[in-house]
């Protein structure tokens, strides 16, 4: 059975997840889940440092948010946790007034996400253009390779013959075989050698102290006041909008991956209930993470709850039980992996030379504006925002020109029709009023739309416009065509969008 099978065939049982059953995919799940949580501790520690807290606050919350999401989530298989961008949110937050207020904020945030998600915010997500989703893959590839370059600069020498030498291992490692994954082999090879040979290079123990203990559930030391509510609804509200949109983006990109589907209604709600369960254990929150995400998926080979949960529970396990093990692992093994990730990662077909000579210029501007505005902010939903927005005008101008006006004069020369075709929207209808000869029309014009369609207001002004200056010169307009949703909107703003004299 393929580990891409989540559920098995009715068994005299029920239904049961796969790795009750089949030894392939327990293993699979549970190395997938074990290279994840040695991938999430510098990551969480970093993380941590942007937002100014205790590497233990980033650690606990990639444990609650793993844990949590592995249960309520909408997209098996996927990682969440202590991320950057929700870091980069909040950390004004935490200097200003403190990690109570971090904390009250990361609460009141999951509380905004699942009100989203029961608002249907999840369905915006068919909005997002295959342009927009292949600039966001290739600027998050990027900005994986980034993250790594400080890890690559002002270090031992000894650095990059051990990154050179995981790459090598992560490569022909599956030529012999696929049971173990490559990446967990690199880094425990090359964590026995640096060991073993005394070799002196930077550790995960360098990047801050692992937690000796599991946290523990609390309220917010803060006053439950209405100053405090205006205080954090602010960055609880943009954490929740970030948050969700790199969750459901992420989602979209293992749905692709492995072909099937998700509920993103559900996983909005689920990633409001692990943010609120981080919070009440004191965490910083997060939300789905695409790098240890495609570790998990693409890399890996995990399809199932199960490595989700794993990577959380392994993360906790690997603090507590075996910190000194872990802290002697060097930065040059995960740094390999991730530049691995990022290598896979990226759509190197989209940025072919055949693909882009093929390729519509506005499809390539909306994929390069997506990929510069993730790069150059390190935010993916401001990028994801603006490639959107950039679609939706070089659509709308695209359609704009597809409206026309053609008129054919009747024989006796007392009336004229004009046809008009195409889609009536904000865009095109601005030119409508321009298109109609009013001095010089017959007594009686007639404007057939049955080819066209009415989108908006401005379009139903328009057509008001154009028989008010047709009224002006005593002429008759009679239009005709109108298919039933046009006529509807047109019968109701008729007359009703310009103010009377």
């Amino acid at each position: 059975m393929p580990s891409s099978a989540v559920f098995s065939a009715a068994r005299p049982r029920g239904l049961r997840p796969d790795w009750l059953s089949d030894p392939k995919v327990w293993r699979t799940e549970i190395l997938g889940g074990l290279v994840v949580a040695l991938a999430l501790i510098p990551e969480a520690i970093s993380f941590s440092i942007i937002a100014g807290v205790d590497p233990a606050i980033g650690l606990f919350a990639s444990f609650t948010m793993a844990v949590t999401i592995a249960i309520v989530g909408g997209r098996r298989a996927m990682i969440s946790a202590a991320t950057g961008a929700v870091a980069l949110v909040i950390a004004p937050l935490n200097r200003e007034h403190g990690l109570s207020y971090l904390v009250a904020a990361v609460i009141l945030a999951g509380v905004f996400q699942i009100a989203l998600g029961a608002l249907g915010a999840a369905k915006l997500m068919r909005f997002v253009p295959r342009s927009v989703m292949v600039g966001f893959v290739n600027a998050l590839a990027i900005l994986i390779f980034m993250a790594q370059v400080p890890e690559m600069t002002s270090v031992p020498w000894a650095v990059y013959p051990l990154i050179a030498a995981g790459l090598a291992l992560m490569v022909l490692f599956p030529k012999v075989t696929t049971i173990v994954p490559a990446p967990l082999v690199s880094i425990v090879v090359l964590t026995v050698i640096t060991v073993a040979a005394g070799i002196a290079v930077p550790t995960v123990g360098d990047k801050g102290a692992l937690p000796s203990s599991l946290p523990v559930p609390g309220l917010p030391d803060v006053p439950f006041t209405l100053d405090t509510l205006t205080t954090i609804a602010p960055y609880a509200f943009a954490m929740a909008l970030v948050g969700l949109m790199e969750s459901l983006m992420t989602a979209k990109l293992v749905d692709d991956i492995t072909d099937t589907r998700s509920n993103k209604t559900r996983e909005s709600i689920g990633q409001g209930i692990a943010n609120i369960v981080t919070g009440l254990f004191g965490g910083m929150g997060g939300c789905a993470m695409i790098g240890q995400t495609m570790i998990n998926v693409k890399v890996s080979g995990a399809r199932t709850r199960l490595s989700t949960f794993l990577a959380g529970a392994f993360l906790m396990v690997l603090c507590i039980a075996l910190g000194p093990v872990v802290s002697d692992i060097p930065m040059a093994a995960l740094v390999a992996v991730m530049v691995m990730v990022s290598f896979t990662t990226f759509d190197w077909h989209s940025t072919a030379p055949k693909t882009l000579r093929r390729m519509p210029a506005g499809e390539i501007t909306v994929m390069v504006m997506t990929v510069v505005c993730v790069v150059a902010t390190h935010n993916l939903a401001i990028g994801v925002v603006a490639g959107s927005i950039t679609a939706m005008v070089i659509f709308a101008r695209r359609v704009a020109h597809l409206a026309e006006v053609t008129a054919v004069s009747a024989p006796d020369g007392t009336s004229v029709v004009y046809r008009v075709t195409g889609e009536l929207f904000f865009a095109s209808s601005n030119d409508l009023v321009g298109r109609f000869d009013y001095a010089g029309d017959p007594p009686e014009v007639v404007i057939d739309l049955s080819a066209a369609h009415i989108w908006d207001a401005s379009s139903v002004a328009a057509l008001d416009a154009i028989e008010t200056k047709y009224a002006q010169r005593d002429k008759t307009v009679e239009i005709i065509g109108l298919n039933e949703p046009s006529a509807h909107l047109h019968d109701k703003l008729s007359g009703e969008l310009t103010p009377s004299h």
